[in-house]
């Protein structure tokens, strides 16, 4: 029955002058609620990070992350709510996360999201993690339109994309192993450096000569896929080998040679798949999308070709729900992910 309305009541939201989603994103270690007017309007972004939390485990804890969730979710959207300065009846979908990510914390929001949905009697509309890390680029500027290539960089995932709509996009290459986010983290808890690597890493690089050759070949040539196991294990080795010789390590040069092998090569694979389609726009999306290296060296390099780089500010590039508020608009429009209440987690979706 629930269903039944709330697929009637989608309908007739493609048409609404103003549609008003509540948006909920637990995906990982960030509580995070907003409200998102038309796919590109936040009215608010209350974001709880667990990062404190988990530093003393040197990376995130699954058990830890969840019962962290089900502890400040009702709080955090609460807040959202009273910072957009609506009440509940002005909701008019509700959107949640419900992979990819860790089950035990996707489950907080999808169940709370559902809650809501259900009390409410508004559409519950399902998003991809992933694809919302896209979307935060259409909040952030306002007239970005597809198609453009979209270079998307985080902790579990490093992909180039091409964006043909703001539901669909053809995956053009993506990493065959770790993810340039996980190696970061890997590489600094090596150095000892803490967590999260990639901060860490960015500001330890500042200085440093950056001439360490770890790896000399791409294996994948023209391939837009990528690899990091390889450059990962080399820094390991070159590290311990200092280690066991009794040499002094130089961290800012061991910090600047790795980011500059983990983000050079990704730069110029971006560019010539903006080059090979004939398209002038590509932008960044992920939490590695905060990485000045990244994003500077991007823009330089782009600009040389006629290519514009666009990426969302800071706040934008982390997990967050206004950018699961955008998606879940698109997808309202495009008759996607209108679910029943029966929509489960799915901790591993594929980015396709």
């Amino acid at each position: 029955m629930y269903y039944k309305k709330a697929s009637a009541q989608a309908g007739k939201l493609k048409s609404k002058e103003k549609v008003t989603i509540l948006a909920v994103e637990t995906s990982c270690d960030e509580t995070s609620a907003a409200v998102v007017v038309n796919g590109r309007t936040v009215l608010s972004n209350v974001v709880a990070s667990q990062i404190e939390v988990h530093k003393r485990f040197g990376g995130v804890v699954p058990e830890v992350a969840s019962r962290n969730h089900i502890m400040c979710i009702n709080n955090v959207v609460d807040e959202a709510i009273v910072k957009a300065g609506i009440k509940l009846n002005d909701i008019d979908a509700i959107a949640v996360t419900y992979g990819a990510g860790l089950v035990g914390a996707l489950l907080v929001g999808v169940s709370t999201a559902k809650a809501f949905a259900y009390a409410l009697g508004v559409p519950l509309i399902a998003v991809n993690h992933i694809k919302a890390h896209i979307a935060a680029n259409y909040v952030e500027h306002s007239g970005l339109k597809p198609p453009f290539i979209c270079l998307v960089v985080s902790g579990g995932h490093t992909a180039i994309v091409k964006v043909t709509s703001p539901t669909h996009f053809e995956l053009l290459g993506q990493t065959q192993d770790d993810a340039i986010g996980e190696c970061y983290d890997k590489v600094a808890r090596v150095l000892g450096l803490g967590y999260p690597g990639g901060p860490i890493i960015e500001r330890t690089a500042a200085g440093g000569a950056g001439d360490i050759v770890f790896v000399r070949q791409d294996s994948f040539g023209k391939s837009c896929d990528t690899s990091f196991s390889g450059l990962k294990t080399a820094v390991i080795n070159y590290i311990n080998s200092k280690r066991q010789a009794g040499a002094e390590l130089d961290m800012a040069n061991i910090c600047a040679s790795f980011q500059a092998a983990a983000c050079n090569g990704l730069i110029e694979k971006t560019v010539k798949a903006a080059k090979d389609y004939g398209l002038k726009t590509i932008c960044l999306a992920g939490g590695v999308a905060a990485n000045k290296y990244l994003r500077n060296g991007l823009a330089e390099r782009a600009a040389k070709e006629g290519i514009e780089v666009l990426a969302p500010t800071m706040a934008m590039c982390t997990d967050n729900a206004a950018m699961i508020g955008a998606l879940g608009y698109f997808n309202l429009l495009a008759g996607v992910g209108i679910s029943e209440l029966s929509l489960k987690a799915e901790p591993n979706i594929e980015l396709k």
